[in-house]
């Protein structure tokens, strides 16, 4: 199946497979003419035989002069400039050194039998496609097929998939035409990978070059090319460097600076021993008159020290990391040979395009298409899991642009490569730019993005109303997606392969529409469903045994991410064990304050680092380049072993080797070739079972280092593609429960990353300078909060699963644990909501009541509660210092931290009980009750949108102050004396304003209005707590009198 040739929709488990044609019309691209020798700049000329365009190379079709080819052949080293192809010997060309390897008849007679070549090419071609269009064409056809399944003489020949000698590439083309262009010229002359620049025939300095010899302007362009070096040929030892350079790691860990770290290792070990301190006092010094609020304030105590531990120590080894990426290009990247970068399928993930607009989305999947990586090792998968006809026409025209937009980008060498984010930068575009045609091709361009801009908001506002009928394609054919609830699942290759070339002819990478089959009754699992649909669908097609997911709203802002990542894994001494590369997130749009913590720099930067040096980072969710194999289930590798030594009867000194035995009696010997964790699945499971019913899946999870099993013909390979996207392939699999994305939770990158962990796989952090990825994050607070509300309940669904860390994983030991103590961490959080909202309860409780459970500021009890201040604050600085994070960034942390956590937390942890005890499965909804103004960057940040959630916080608020207010009154009418407890209770008081302030200012908005059900719901609340204030009128001045339960009235 060529790019483009149409849309393939089925269903495996109902038979049915159709080809639907004519959806697009492509446009015209500019064709190379490849008249001109790229050497030389001399006319190409014709064959021997005089009728058709002399071709030095038949696998790119690279323009070079039968001159410059012979000498190339004669004197240089054989390969094509191009594609470092060796030269085979054409007709009426001398022998070199080397053809005799090639064939044993010489070719006067027997080697250019065209016409017979010509013959068997075309029929090959007719066989192929008779099968192909036998298997899409035949009874299968859209729709509802019949029940009764049964088979007559209209069922196609779908051939089965063979086990050959030989498998595809590594690289992981995938092949979708019969032919490769060998007999097509023309064709193959547009199919160039690496750019060269175009010569200009009758230009004054080829006419110059023209007086001297072919041989001189040969040796000129190779030395230009860096082909030819200008060294001594007697000096050999210029290489040396340049090998013990490649030989080098590709990484390495950087320490912190031992003057930063054991200063803020000291205050921990400090500030917990003043907690130990403090904590004893304060369970050993009751307060009679107030022992529930002691009792409370005690509990709250104790969580709070338990959550910061679990917190604090897995930030005991913060290590920085260093990548070489120009060590990466010398080992793998060798002049004159072929890449040997492994090749990386990128998945982005995208459900409804009314909520995640596709040209967000169109935007992360060009900055795809024009990575810094070699284009036949770039396959971008894009999942539609809303079946939406938009959002395949507006890929559709992202191909398009692709065409005109990657070249530009490669030409310039810009950053970022996503247009919205380019084009919209206010700095100087012009700075670094040498070349003098940049200026007029950027704006050429940036009209370019204009136009597509507009074709992509004209299918959104054609989207707006879906036409009674459903929505039917340019050739006529209804959108198979027209129910969202019912549908084939469906493929689309707009990109790749035939068909992939850009304006200047070089080929792009690959680019894949995948939706997969729902159908009523079945399970889909949301997000992680779909990224298990598409770990399948690419094993069958490209199978790159990398793979980097990405959300739709997260583009890549540094093209060299991919090579970042590959000096980890692909590092021969550390990459092994290394089941995924996690990069941090970074958002654009956010306010200049970052007013609700949404960059959430504190855990990117600190905690981040902190795993780093135990285990590595926890999967967040986007933003990470995985080891397919790591995804499969399987163990790492385990490093060499000394053999344990038994004594046998003659000698007690000395020991033999014991000969193991498999559990099925057979030698291990017998399993040797094989890695021992796939010896063991396969002596104990099916291994269908285990992947499911799909011979070339499970074919392709063997192979470690990618590429795609063999097959017999490209109809085979789309036919399994839609069946492993099938909604009923993984019944009865452990798909979701060992492999791929785990289900169980929304927040299934926490339960992925931790089963991987769990295995004994470690994880890396990287950091590059230049942010890799960045994304959009809410910046207005209903919304930020229900995000919050949603990452909280995820650690609330696995907390109460199977999988918690609390109790799973401990068999084989391989989770260290400090690294146990982080996943905890991020299950029990939310708990915390509830001593929080009890803790911010009780400043306003001792002013109303007058009742107060510290010690007052004049006693010694009060150091200890100075001390646990003083280091808590030293321990954020000392953090600060270590990290380079701001002092704004982490007080916007700490205030995000109390208001999350009295609203979304609180309220995960009722819906996460509620779901778990009762089955009841609540949500919150978000409204929009005012707006701002629409022509400022930032009026999404003073946006209203009502939510229960903001009701505990605003209820926090008002108690508190209502409680500053008494309190200060009541000091104001008793005198001087109650000034002094008075200061105690207002410092918690304050306290709680001060971490709420950004959500007051949230609720006011720019106006200065908020609405009436959030006055009238928290006066109601507050009013409903001020009941239990016991002295309602601290203005009367209190009479003291004798006790009348002793002496009576008569006293």
């Amino acid at each position: 199946m060529e790019a483009g040739a149409g849309l393939v929709a089925g269903s495996h488990n109902r038979n049915e497979l159709v080809l639907i044609r004519g959806h697009e019309d492509h446009k015209p691209v500019r064709a190379l003419s490849g008249q001109v020798c790229e050497i030389c700049g001399d006319e190409v000329g014709r064959t021997a035989d005089g009728d058709q365009l002399f071709v030095a190379c038949n696998e790119c079709g690279f323009p070079v002069c039968r001159p410059c080819y012979e000498y190339e052949r004669r004197e240089g080293t054989q390969n094509c400039p191009q594609c470092k192809t060796r030269y085979k010997r054409l007709k009426g060309s001398p022998r070199v050194e080397g053809d005799d390897d090639e064939e044993d008849i010489d070719d006067i007679e027997h080697e250019f039998n065209i016409d017979d070549d010509d013959k068997q090419r075309a029929i090959q071609l007719h066989n192929n496609s008779h099968i192909t269009e036998a298997m899409l064409h035949g009874r299968m056809s859209y729709g509802r097929a019949s029940e009764d399944g049964g088979e007559g003489n209209n069922t196609p020949l779908v051939p089965p998939i063979i086990t050959g000698n030989r498998s595809m590439p590594v690289s992981g083309e995938f092949p979708m035409s019969a032919s490769h262009g060998h007999g097509d010229f023309s064709s193959s002359l547009h199919k160039r990978i690496h750019p060269y620049p175009m010569s200009e025939p009758g230009s004054a300095k080829w006419d110059e070059k023209k007086e001297v010899s072919w041989k001189e302007r040969m040796d000129d362009w190779k030395s230009k090319q860096g082909i030819l070096g200008t060294a001594d040929p007697d000096d050999m030892d210029a290489d040396v460097p340049i090998n013990d350079e490649a030989r080098q790691p590709l990484s390495r860990k950087v320490s912190i600076a031992s003057s930063k770290v054991n200063p803020y290792r000291m205050v921990i070990i400090l500030r917990l021993i003043v907690l130990c301190v403090f904590l004893r006092y304060r369970i050993l010094n009751p307060v009679p008159e107030a022992i529930p609020l002691w009792l409370t304030s005690i509990i709250c105590e104790i969580w709070f020290a338990v959550s910061w531990i679990l917190d604090q120590f897995p930030k005991w080894y913060p290590i920085d990391r260093e990548t070489y990426l120009d060590r990466l290009s010398l080992r793998y990247e060798r002049e004159g040979e072929p890449s040997l970068l492994s090749p990386v399928d990128l998945f982005v993930s995208t459900v409804d395009p009314l909520k995640e607009p596709p040209l967000v989305t169109a935007n992360t999947v060009l900055s795809i298409l024009a990575v810094d990586y070699p284009v036949d090792k770039v396959s971008c998968y894009v999942s539609d899991d809303g079946a939406s006809m938009l959002s395949f026409e507006s890929l559709s025209e992202t191909a398009e642009f692709a065409r005109k937009w990657v070249p530009f980008c490669k030409k310039f060498n810009i950053e970022p490569r996503a247009p919205e984010f380019y084009f919209s930068r206010k700095v100087d575009y012009l700075k670094d730019k040498v070349q003098p045609t940049f200026v007029q091709e950027r704006r050429a361009m940036k009209r370019e993005y204009e136009e597509f801009k507009v074709r992509i908001n004209a299918l959104v506002s054609k989207a707006q109303k879906v036409p009674d009928e459903g929505w039917i394609m340019k050739d006529g054919t209804p959108w198979p997606g027209n129910n969202t609830r019912d549908h084939p699942g469906m493929i689309q290759v707009f990109l790749g392969h035939s068909g992939g070339l850009d304006t200047d002819g070089n080929e792009l990478p690959r680019l894949v529409y995948v939706s997969r089959e729902k159908r009523p009754g079945f399970q889909h699992h949301k997000k992680a469903g779909a990224m298990n649909a598409l770990i399948r669908v690419s094993a069958v097609l490209t199978n790159a045994p990398f793979m980097l997911n990405l959300d739709c709203d997260h583009y890549i802002n540094n093209s060299k991410a991919i090579r970042e990542s590959m000096c980890f894994l692909m590092d021969p001494q550390v990459g092994r064990k290394v089941c995924y590369v996690q990069f941090p997130q970074r958002f654009d749009g956010i306010d200049a304050h970052d007013r609700y913590a949404n960059r959430n720099t504190v855990f990117f930067d600190i905690n981040m680092k902190g795993l780093d040096g135990i285990q590595g980072p926890v999967y967040v969710g986007t933003g990470c380049v995985f080891r397919r194999q790591a995804l499969y289930g399987y163990n790492p590798p385990s490093g060499p072993k000394r053999p344990k030594m038994v004594t046998c009867d003659c000698c007690p000194c000395f020991g033999r080797k014991k000969r193991k035995q498999a559990k099925d009696g057979l030698p291990e010997s017998v399993g040797d070739g094989m890695d021992g964790d796939k010896e063991m699945l396969m002596s104990q499971m099916n291994f269908e079972k285990r992947f499911g019913q799909s011979a070339a899946f499970v074919t392709s999870t063997f192979m470690e280092e990618g590429g795609v099993p063999p097959s017999s013909s490209p109809a085979a390979l789309l036919k399994e593609a839609i069946h492993v996207i099938s909604c009923g392939y993984e019944d009865k699999t452990d798909w979701g429960l060992e492999l791929g994305w785990i289900y169980g939770s929304i927040t299934e990158d926490i339960l992925t990353g931790f089963k991987m962990h769990c295995r004994g796989w470690r994880s890396i952090y990287c950091m590059p300078k230049l942010a890799a990825f960045k994304g959009s994050a809410p910046i207005n607070l209903s919304d930020r909060l229900n995000q919050v509300l949603r990452w909280a309940l995820g650690s609330v669904e696995i907390f109460f699963s199977r999988h918690s860390p609390l109790l799973y994983g401990y068999k084989h030991g391989n989770l260290k644990w400090l690294e146990r103590f982080a996943y905890i961490n991020t299950t029990i959080y939310p708990f915390t909501s509830l001593p929080l909202l009890a803790y911010c309860t009780l400043p306003a409780v001792c002013l109303l009541t007058g009742k107060f459970i510290m010690p007052p500021i004049s006693t010694f009890a009060s150091l200890f509660f100075i001390s646990l201040f003083i280091s808590i604050f030293a321990t954020g600085i000392l953090e600060l210092r270590w990290s380079g994070v701001s002092i704004e960034e982490w007080w916007r942390n700490e205030q995000f931290w109390v208001i999350g956590g009295v609203s979304a937390h609180l309220f995960a942890v009722i819906q996460g009980l509620l779901k778990v005890l009762a089955g009841i499965d609540t949500n919150f909804t978000v409204t929009s009750k005012a707006t701002g103004d629409e022509d400022d960057e930032f009026a999404e940040l003073y946006t209203f949108k009502w939510t229960t959630l903001l009701i505990p916080p605003t209820t926090l608020l008002i108690i508190n102050i209502i409680g500053v207010v008494a309190g200060i009154s009541d000091a104001i009418n008793n005198g001087y004396q109650s000034w002094g407890p008075l200061f105690g209770k207002l410092f918690f008081a304050f306290w709680v304003i001060v971490h709420l302030y950004p959500f007051l200012k949230g609720l006011m908005g720019r106006q200065n209005r908020t609405p009436t059900i959030v006055i009238i719901w928290s006066v109601l609340l507050a009013s409903i707590f001020s009941l239990l204030w016991v002295r309602i009128d601290p203005f009367t001045v209190k009479a003291k009198g004798p006790d009348v339960r002793q002496c009576g009235i008569n006293c």
